[in-house]
């Protein structure tokens, strides 16, 4: 790279991150590394998170949006510098003119290339000019249709998955075009929207660039993010198993003149659609700031961008960057949320109850939760971006796989996790090929979304009366009786020295039922006199045999099968148990549960707490199964919630613009044989 020219130095001692979570968490960690102090902003609903505590200053704001309030931030503890982070104000142009008008160091691009290239519709234009492909677009509602189907709605100031809706019909779009600039709205201040031909099976591929302080512009190779969901990536790995020496030569070039252009300066990526039969590639976006998925590139290149962006935003030179470095080995991240991939992957919400890593396989963790951590509906649900490096892609990819199945995690309050979703894509032979593209989920969702068929939820599995359709399901289910009892030994306060389940007559023996979420599993086990349990209803279902005993897990040996497990209790009623590569959460079912008020048929509730944004129908019109009937926002993202089933709607109990919690009524469908007929 060259132009990185002399040191001419803007020295600041401080810097303020306008975001948070895991982001703000990773940017202090290399403020920190270069001396600089740290300063961050919270809101109430963040007041607890660790980012806040870790900063050396934190100061409320009402708005991570607010970015008048952010400078004021910034002024009131001293900060002499500004990095955005990614999401809210990264690529507001606006914002970024304000930090410097203030006398602070913006860490990002010029403000006018964050508003040529930040603005998807300029950008586009700029790309044309350089001779860069483009898909045919249009930003003009009436040229929509003229693209031809299927089609790709966008947000003109967004990312991140968000403001993004597929058109396959022309009877979709009026509804797509409306959503998707109420989400961009949501997300970004601006609801300006465009669309573009869409490609069915393509990679997503992106090439990295840095501009030094004085506008030269360097790549450093490429990231694919294919595998996606809601429009949101899964997946990121460095480098493609797709991309080439030549491709990598030509996506490289288009997206340093583009940046070049423009005297481009700090972090960036240039995003490409690469057609996978073809190899053509075209031009996407540019993304004017840090990207989530940059520590893949960190990996294998073994830089710091962060450092990179400071040290532009200070006016010092950055290490030279050879572009024609080849990879130190490849790496690859996974984006671990709080959603539900069985159930279209619907955000969750509640209390991160266990997050215990294991010291190995040795991963990078860029996590913004801790237990007890809540994950509400105010922000993204991710609870840690996970990498793994590694020699080859496939170490890469059995380190990840093999470090989230060792990974101690457990939700409370309805909080479900997408660690064993990202499990088994890791593991498919399609991943393992290389075969990556963006309708992988579309192909392969069915083996790996953990969708099931199986028991109906309120079954019962009774352990030890017979052979267990899974093995490990039945381990954990024991371990989580056998740590149990061991707790309530430890917390014996008469009687300690009698072993546990001793007993002077002939008595039935203890029974444990525990409730998965899909089914329940009765443990029954009777204590013998060398310490060790007979398992089932008649003791004949097998021995367990506890070798230690502690609060945090037990080493539990069953049938001379024998391993560690991590138990976690967060309240008297749910234990969170990880052992043999998997997890469980299990809520102990009371012996005289109370009766519950059942829900009346047909009904539509909340699958997490939201706004209502719209109600669709009336009461006394005829639905058919799968139509939209109402529409919930939370997590900056819309849930189309739909009728179960044909029927007339009887009852609407909720209105626009309401908050709801989880599983709240908001309407009631009568059941019809025939709506349509009626």
């Amino acid at each position: 790279m060259t132009g990185l020219g002399e040191p001419v130095g803007r020295p600041f001692t401080s810097l303020l991150v306008a975001n948070r979570g895991e982001i703000a968490r990773r940017v202090f960690r290399t403020a920190r590394s270069m001396g600089l102090a740290t300063v961050a902003v919270f809101v109430d609903a963040d007041a607890d998170a660790p980012f806040v505590a870790e900063a050396d200053q934190a100061i409320r704001i009402t708005s991570y949006l607010d970015g008048e309030a952010v400078i004021g931030a910034a002024a009131t503890a001293g900060a002499g510098a500004v990095h955005p982070g990614y999401g809210f104000l990264a690529e507001n142009a606006g914002f970024a003119a304000a930090v410097e008008a203030a006398g602070l160091a913006w860490v990002g691009p010029p403000p006018a290339a964050i508003e040529s290239m930040g603005d998807k519709i300029r950008a586009k234009e700029l790309a044309v000019a350089a001779g860069v492909p483009v898909l045919p677009s249009t930003d003009d509602p009436s040229g929509f249709a003229d693209i031809g189907y299927p089609l790709l709605i966008k947000a003109a100031a967004g990312g991140g998955g968000k403001g993004m809706r597929i058109v396959h019909a022309a009877d979709e779009l009026d509804e797509a075009i409306a959503s998707a600039g109420r989400e961009a709205a949501s997300g970004f201040g601006d609801d300006r929207v465009f669309a573009e031909r869409y490609v069915t099976r393509a990679r997503h591929v992106e090439i990295q660039i840095m501009g030094d302080a004085n506008g030269a512009v360097a790549h450093l190779g490429e990231r694919e993010c294919s595998i996606q969901r809601r429009h949101q990536k899964v997946v990121e790995e460095a480098p493609s198993p797709f991309v080439d020496a030549d491709l990598r030569a030509a996506m490289g070039r288009a997206a340093v003149e583009l940046a070049g252009s423009l005297g481009y300066r700090s972090a960036g990526t240039v995003e490409f659609l690469v057609d996978d039969e073809t190899g053509e590639f075209f031009f996407l976006e540019v993304n004017t700031r840090l990207q989530v998925e940059h520590p893949v590139t960190e990996e294998i290149t073994g830089r710091d961008l962060v450092r990179d962006q400071l040290l532009v935003a200070m006016d010092r030179p950055i290490d030279p960057i050879d572009e024609g470095a080849a990879a130190d080995g490849h790496a690859i991240e996974v984006r671990l949320y709080a959603e539900d991939p069985a159930n279209d992957y619907l955000p969750s919400t509640g209390t991160v109850a266990a997050f215990r890593p294991a010291d190995e396989p040795a991963l990078r963790w860029d996590t913004g939760v801790e237990e007890g951590s809540l994950i509400g509906v105010d922000f993204d649900p991710m609870i840690a971006k996970v990498v793994a490096r590694g020699p080859t892609r496939a170490e890469a990819a059995g380190r990840l796989a093999l470090g989230l199945e060792r990974l101690h995690l457990g939700g409370a309050d309805g909080l479900v996790t997408n660690r064993d979703f990202l499990v088994r894509v890791l593991r498919h032979p399609a991943f393992l090929a290389g075969d990556t593209t963006t309708d992988f989920l579309d192909r392969f969702g069915a083996e790996v979304d953990g969708a099931t068929t199986g028991p109906a939820p309120d079954a019962t599995e009774t352990v030890g009366a017979g052979p267990a359709a899974d093995p490990e399901d039945r381990f954990l289910a024991l371990a989580a009786a056998m740590w149990l009892q061991g707790a309530n030994r430890a917390e014996a306060d008469v009687l300690v020295t009698v072993p546990s389940g001793f007993l002077v007559g002939r008595l039935p023996p203890e029974r444990i039922e525990l409730d998965d979420g899909e089914r329940v599993q009765s443990v029954h086990y009777r204590g013998r006199r060398d310490g060790s349990f007979a398992i089932g209803p008649t003791g004949d279902g097998g021995r367990a045999l506890v070798h230690r005993w502690w609060p945090g897990g037990l080493d539990l040996e069953l049938d001379g099968r024998r391993a560690e497990l991590a138990v976690t209790r967060s309240s008297p009623e749910r234990l969170h148990v990880t052992g043999l590569g998997r997890g469980r959460d299990y809520d102990l079912v009371p012996r005289f549960a109370p009766p519950e008020l059942e829900q009346p048929g047909g009904a539509v509730a909340a699958p997490m707490p939201g706004r209502v944004l719209e109600i669709r129908v009336e009461v006394g019109q005829v639905v058919l199964a799968g139509q939209v009937v109402a529409v919930l926002e939370a997590m900056k993202m819309e849930n189309h919630l739909s009728a179960a089933e044909d029927g007339t709607v009887s009852e609407i109990r909720v209105a626009a613009g309401d908050q709801v919690e989880k599983d709240t009524l908001l309407l009631v469908i009568e059941a019809s044989d025939d709506p349509a007929g009626s």
